[in-house]
């Protein structure tokens, strides 16, 4: 093991102290809803694959990290973006190779090949894989434009349109009677599959665009995970469980991850944690619940769209517009405006948090 990489950075309390509380509070909400829905010690739960994945991300990692290291897979800091990101370059990245497939392997295994947890793995790594394509050309060319984005967002939709015609072959029409609070149904039909589509282009990319920060979209995202889990609980366990298995591996994966990180996750790990939250939610028919989950994804993204649109409209005679946020996506703004880094993951872990409860006392 190389000791160069524990001892290159000071040890961050506050990263560790952000660490410890968010696994604390994943690990007792899990217990508790195991608890109240009577499934602790049975195979379908969620503490115990939480932390079987932490467990195994985590320990993967410190064999996974140095290898990136040395194999100089290291993130290139675009040059407009904050000054501060600037020491944060040749931090290994892609680091998604080996906490996702973590949580797909264990996911699987785990349901007996359950054909939802099939369907909604194999569109996790499809994501995943897009993302690494898109990471190895950042490394390969040491540049941080990966793949062009349309070829991105071409590939994106591919797989989800492949997603959703396995859908539509094998789940019930009922599927596309869009779920609403108060047991009310909004039948869409056609329309379904559209915004499916839409949806998983959208949650992977806002996910994207949520992993700027040391810990910040897998802290996030793993609070996402775990609630999507709980809200689907009593109709699909197989899938509660892949959830339990994809935010326990964002867990392990935070312990290279928090601040001052070690690892980075890339596209191969946020294009993948938005598909799969997306996909989960299509099979559901839980689209209004993960829109509260997402809430942090989707400031995040109208944070950027509020800020191309606006640039702009303002655009003078000279070519040059003028800016609404300091910087784009949201978190940035916050940087800019005196924020630390962990003071903006605390706030965000915080707020998802509320997200969580807020979507299992209304969905």
């Amino acid at each position: 093991m190389d000791a160069k990489l524990f001892s290159s950075r000071p040890l961050s309390l506050s990263g560790v102290l952000l660490f410890a509380l968010l696994a604390t509070g994943l690990s007792a909400v899990a217990l508790f809803l195991d608890l109240a829905a009577g499934r602790v010690g049975q195979t379908l739960s969620l503490a115990l694959p939480l932390w079987s994945c932490a467990l195994a991300s985590a320990g993967l990692g410190f064999w996974v990290v140095p290898l990136l290291r040395s194999l100089k897979a290291g993130q290139i800091i675009r040059e407009d973006g904050p000054q501060a990101h600037l020491k944060k370059a040749g931090t290994p990245t892609m680091g998604g190779i080996f906490f996702v497939p973590v949580a797909v392997a264990v996911a699987l295994l785990w349901s007996g090949f359950s054909s939802q947890v099939v369907a909604v793995s194999a569109l996790t790594l499809g994501y995943a894989a897009i993302g690494w394509l898109d990471d190895w050309q950042i490394i390969r060319h040491k540049s941080n434009k990966g793949i062009s984005p349309r070829m991105k967002l071409v590939l994106q939709i591919g797989f989800a349109a492949l997603f959703c015609l396995w859908l539509m072959a094998t789940q019930p029409i009922s599927i596309t009677n869009l779920a609403l609070p108060l047991g009310l149904t909004l039948p869409l039909g056609f329309l379904f599959w559209l915004l499916a589509g839409f949806v998983l282009v959208a949650e992977s990319n806002a996910t994207n665009l949520t992993d700027g920060l040391d810990g910040l979209a897998a802290g996030t995202a793993a609070i996402a995970l775990l609630g999507l889990g709980a809200l689907i609980a009593p109709t699909s366990p197989e899938l509660m469980l892949f959830c339990a298995c994809l935010s326990g591996s964002c867990l392990g994966f935070l312990v290279h991850n928090r601040n001052p990180a070690r690892v980075f996750m890339g596209d191969t790990g946020s294009l993948a944690l938005g598909g799969a939250l997306a996909a989960v939610a299509i099979i559901t028919n839980s689209l209004f619940g993960l829109l509260i989950l997402s809430g942090l994804f989707l400031v995040e993204t109208i944070s950027v769209i509020v800020q191309v649109g606006y640039y702009k409209a303002t655009k003078g005679p000279d070519g040059i517009g003028k800016r609404f946020f300091k910087m784009s996506p949201y978190h940035n703004h916050l940087e800019l405006s005196g924020w630390s880094e962990t003071r903006i993951v605390a706030l965000f872990y915080l707020v998802g948090g509320l997200l969580a409860f807020l979507t299992l006392a209304i969905c």
